[in-house]
C-alpha cells in the first residue's frame, strides 16, 4: 500500500475537565497568562469528558483521512484498555493503524486537560516506549511529525533522513521536547522540511529572538534554518506563510458561535493545510481551508469531533465573509 500521509506523533486519551472555579492572570501585555486556582481546597468542576485517540501526529491522521487521504498513524501505545479503545477510536475514523507499535505491559498515555472559558492548560505525561521504525511497501508522499517525547532523537533522525533519501516531503510542527531540543539538535529535520508550523512564541524561542515581533522577520528565519514553506500563527491576530514566491497574511475564520475549546485548532489547520497541499492547491489557498477547519474544531469538546470533510470545508470556505482573504506582505 502506498499511503498518502503518515503522522508521526505520541497518542494519548485526553480527559477534559471543566473548571468552575478558577482565575487568570496576565501581565500589563496579556502574556505570560496563569491559570489559578484554591490551594489545598476542593475544587468542583463542572464535567469530565473523555476523549480517545488524540495527540497532536493522530489527530493530524484523523484529519486527513476525513478530508479522503490514504492515511496512517505511525505511534506507540500500551496493550491495557486504554490503547485498546485509542486503536478502535482509530480505524472507526478511516486511518490505518498498522504502523502503530503495540508494547506489552505498559500503560497508554493520559492526559489532564484542564478547560476554563475557552482556553486550556494540559497536564501532560509521555510514557517511555521502544520506538518501532515502519517499514513500508512504497514510500509515502507525505511525513507529518509532531510531538514526540525527549529521547527519541535517533527515530527523528530516522525520519528526516527516509523522507529525504526517498523524496517524501515532509511537514514539521514540533512539539514541546522537539523545540526544547533546540534547532542545532535537529538541523536535519529543518533541512529535510517541506512547510513548518509553529505559534509566534514559538518560533521566538526556536530562533532564540525573544524580542522579535515581526512576523516577516520570524517566517525569514525559521526558512534559514531549511523549511521550504514556514507558517507562524499568532493567536487571534491570524496566521501567515512564507513562500519562495512571497508571503501571505490572513486572519482567523470567523467562529460560528463562542469557541467551546481551542483545542485541536492548530493540529487541524496544519494538517488540513498539507492535505489540500497534496490536492494541489497553492500554498496560501491550502492554509485557507486549515483555518476553516480550525474554526470548526473549536465549536466542540475535543481535537477530531469537529473535523470536517472536504466537501464540508468547501462549504464553509464558500460562504466566507469579505474579510477572511489572503493579503500579501
Amino acid at each position: 500500500m502506498k499511503y498518502d500521509f503518515v503522522s508521526f506523533g505520541d497518542v494519548t486519551t485526553d480527559c477534559f475537565i471543566k473548571l468552575k472555579d478558577a482565575r487568570v492572570h496576565c501581565n500589563i501585555n496579556h502574556e505570560d497568562c496563569e491559570l489559578c486556582v484554591k490551594f489545598g481546597q476542593k475544587i468542583p468542576f463542572e464535567s469530565a469528558t473523555i476523549v480517545r485517540a488524540v495527540g497532536n501526529g493522530t489527530n493530524a491522521a484523523v484529519a486527513a483521512a476525513r478530508i479522503g487521504l490514504i492515511s496512517a498513524a505511525a505511534t506507540e501505545m500500551g496493550d491495557d484498555e486504554n490503547g485498546r479503545e485509542c486503536l478502535k477510536t482509530l480505524q472507526n475514523f478511516g486511518v490505518h493503524t498498522e504502523l502503530i507499535g503495540i508494547h506489552a505491559g505498559q500503560p497508554t498515555n493520559y492526559h489532564y486537560v484542564l478547560m476554563y472559558e475557552a482556553e486550556r492548560t494540559i497536564l501532560i505525561k509521555h510514557e517511555k516506549y521502544e520506538r518501532t521504525i515502519p517499514q513500508f511497501e512504497e514510500p509515502p508522499t507525505w511525513f507529518y511529525l509532531t510531538s514526540l517525547a525527549d529521547g527519541t532523537e535517533d527515530f527523528q533522525h530516522w525520519i528526516a533522513k527516509y523522507a529525504k533519501d526517498n523524496s517524501v516531503k515532509l511537514c514539521f510542527q514540533p512539539g514541546t521536547f522537539q523545540i526544547k531540543m533546540g534547532k542545532d539538535a535537529l538541523a536535519d529535520v529543518y533541512a529535510a522540511t517541506e512547510i513548518f508550523f509553529c505559534n509566534k512564541e514559538e518560533a521566538q524561542m526556536i530562533l532564540g529572538t525573544p524580542k522579535e515581533h515581526d512576523i516577516k522577520n520570524l517566517l525569514n528565519g525559521i526558512r534559514a534554518l531549511g523549511p521550504r514553506l514556514a507558517v507562524i500563527t499568532d493567536g487571534r491576530n491570524g496566521s501567515s506563510i512564507m513562500t519562495n514566491e512571497g508571503a501571505w497574511s490572513m486572519p482567523m475564520y470567523p467562529d460560528p458561535a463562542p469557541p467551546v475549546s481551542r483545542t485541536g485548532a492548530g493540529d487541524a489547520s496544519a494538517s488540513t493545510t498539507v492535505a489540500y497541499l497534496f490536492l494541489g492547491l497553492p500554498p496560501h489557498e491550502a492554509l485557507m481551508r486549515g483555518l476553516v477547519n480550525a474554526a470548526s474544531v473549536v465549536q466542540k469538546i475535543g481535537a477530531q469531533t469537529g473535523l470536517l470533510t472536504k466537501e464540508e470545508i468547501e462549504a464553509w470556505y464558500e460562504k466566507r465573509p469579505p474579510e477572511f482573504k489572503a493579503t500579501a506582505i
